[in-house]
C-alpha cells in the first residue's frame, strides 16, 4: 500500500495533453485506488474497484477515458450524435461534478464533454446532446429519455463507466443500468470501469454479466479515512445539544463544516437555528429545487456558505474538497455511515477533525460505531453552565396551497370555519322555539 501511494501520474505513461491537465488539476502523487486502477485501465483491462467518494476514482476513470479514446480512431455515425465514452452516476450532484473534473483534467485534449441530468434545462441539454459530444456524462433517466427520443446513439460508445453501482442499486435504477447496457457494443470490444463503495455479490454479479472479465480492485478506504481524521465524542443531554453545536462553531470559527443528522426535517430546524445565531448554513435535502442545490453547493465549495446541514441521504455522491470539520449533531444508526460522513474531511489524503453528539437519543449506536472502526473515541467535555444562551430559530415556513396561506382576509376566515358550521348554527336557532 505504501508504494502504491508514491506513484507519479508522469510515470504511467499518460500522453502529453492528457498530463497538461494532470498539472492543471494540481496532480502529482496517485492515490491508492489510482495507483492500483489506473495501469490496469490504461492497459485496456476492465476494472471493478471498491472505492468511496473523495477517494480519487474520479479523476482514475477520467484519465482512463481520455488515454483510451486518444488511442483509437474515432467511429461515428454522421446522422445522430454518436458519443465514444459514456459515464453513468447515480445524482444529479455527481454527475455534474463529474464534468467539472472532467472539464479541467480534459483541458490539454480536444474532446468533448456533455453532462444530463433531469430537474433543469432539459431542452438546453437535449439540443447539446444532438449536437453531438466525445463523453456523454448522466443520470439513468435522462439518459434514457434521450436516447429514446433519438438524441444520440450508443452503437459507437468504446468505454462505460458506472459510478457509484451500490447507490444504483439503492436508488431502485438497476433496471435502467441494464436497459442502456444492453445497447452498447459487445464488452469485449470496450473498455469498462465500475466503482462502488461496496463490492457487494449484487455489484459483482452486475459486472461479471456486462464487463469482459474485470480485475477487482479492494483499497479498504475505511480504515484509512478512519485513520486521517481527529475524532472526539462528546455526551450532551438532548437540550444541551443547539448550545453545544453553537459553542463548538464559534470556538472554531466554521468555515466549510458539514453537520449530519438522521432526519431532513431535524436538518432543516438546526439551519434555521445556525441562522438566528450568526452563522451563515442552509439545509440540502431532496425536496431543494436542482438550481438551488447547485448554488448552495458551489457557495459551499468557495467559502461563502460555511455550514452545510445534511442527512446522509442528500449528502450522498456530494463531492465537496477542503471540509475543515464534520459534526455528527445525531449520531448515525448505521455503522458505515459513521465513516462515510468523516470521510467527508479525509480526501484523497488530506486529514481532518469530526466531533459527534452522543446524545440521550442516539448514543446506543456508539458501541457500534467503535467496534466497527476498531478503537475507543476520544471522549470530550464541556461546562453547561457555560454554553451559550440561544436566539430562537424563525419559525419554517408553512406547506401546502398557497392560496392557503395569502388572498384577501375574508378568504383566509372561510379557510377556519369549519363547511358545515354555518349550518350547525342554524339548526340550534330553530330548536329554541320548540323548547
Amino acid at each position: 500500500m505504501a508504494d502504491e501511494t508514491q506513484v507519479l501520474f508522469t510515470e504511467l505513461g499518460l500522453r502529453p495533453e492528457i498530463l497538461a491537465g494532470v498539472t492543471a488539476a494540481g496532480f502529482t502523487t496517485c492515490t491508492p485506488i489510482q495507483a492500483s486502477t489506473l495501469p490496469r485501465a490504461l492497459a485496456g483491462h476492465d476494472v471493478a474497484g471498491q472505492a468511496q467518494t473523495g477517494t480519487g476514482k474520479t479523476a482514475a476513470f477520467l484519465l482512463a477515458i481520455f488515454h483510451h479514446l486518444l488511442n483509437r480512431e474515432a467511429t461515428r455515425n454522421p446522422k445522430v450524435s454518436s458519443p465514444r465514452a459514456l459515464i453513468m452516476a447515480p445524482t444529479r450532484e455527481l454527475a455534474v461534478q463529474i464534468h467539472a473534473d472532467a472539464l479541467v483534467l480534459g483541458s490539454g485534449t480536444d474532446l468533448r464533454m456533455t453532462v444530463v441530468y433531469g430537474g433543469a434545462n432539459y431542452d438546453k441539454q437535449r439540443d447539446e446532446v444532438s449536437a453531438g459530444t466525445d463523453i456523454l456524462i448522466g443520470t439513468p433517466g435522462r439518459l434514457i429519455d434521450y436516447l429514446k427520443q433519438g438524441c444520440y446513439t450508443l452503437k459507437h460508445i468504446q468505454t462505460v463507466v458506472l459510478d457509484e453501482a451500490d447507490r444504483m442499486f439503492d436508488l431502485g435504477f438497476i433496471r435502467d443500468i441494464r436497459y442502456v447496457l444492453r445497447r452498447l457494443p459487445p464488452a469485449e470490444q470496450r473498455l469498462n470501469m465500475l466503482f462502488s463503495a461496496t463490492l457487494s455479490q449484487r455489484v459483482l454479479e452486475l459486472a461479471y454479466e456486462h464487463m469482459n472479465d474485470p480485475e477487482l480492485v479492494q483499497i479498504e478506504p475505511d480504515k484509512m479515512t478512519v485513520d486521517r481524521v481527529t475524532q472526539i465524542v462528546y455526551f450532551p443531554a438532548n437540550e444541551d445539544k443547539p448550545k453545544l453545536l453553537v459553542d463548538l462553531l464559534q470556538s472554531m470559527h466554521a468555515n466549510r463544516t458539514m453537520v449530519f443528522v438522521n432526519m431532513k426535517r431535524e436538518a432543516d430546524y438546526v439551519a434555521r437555528l445556525l441562522q438566528a445565531n450568526g452563522f451563515g448554513a442552509e439545509a440540502i435535502s431532496g425536496d431543494v429545487p436542482q438550481r438551488k442545490r447547485l448554488r448552495m453547493l458551489k457557495d459551499f465549495v468557495s467559502g461563502d456558505l460555511p455550514v452545510l446541514v445534511a442527512t446522509d441521504v442528500a449528502s450522498r455522491g456530494l463531492h465537496v474538497p477542503d471540509v475543515s470539520h464534520v459534526i455528527n449533531y445525531d449520531l448515525p444508526q448505521d455503522v458505515e455511515d459513521y465513516v462515510h460522513r468523516i470521510g467527508r474531511t479525509a480526501r484523497a489524503g488530506a486529514s481532518g477533525d469530526s466531533l459527534s453528539f452522543a446524545c440521550e437519543t442516539y448514543a446506543f449506536t456508539l458501541p457500534e460505531i467503535e467496534d466497527y472502526i476498531g478503537h475507543r473515541i476520544p471522549v470530550g467535555s464541556y461546562d453547561p453552565g457555560n454554553l451559550p444562551k440561544l436566539e430562537r430559530p424563525v419559525p419554517a415556513k408553512p406547506r401546502g396551497d398557497r392560496s392557503r396561506r395569502g388572498g384577501s382576509s375574508r378568504g383566509r376566515q372561510a379557510d377556519v370555519r369549519s363547511p358545515g358550521g354555518g349550518k350547525k348554527r342554524r339548526r340550534r336557532r330553530k330548536k329554541k322555539p320548540a323548547d
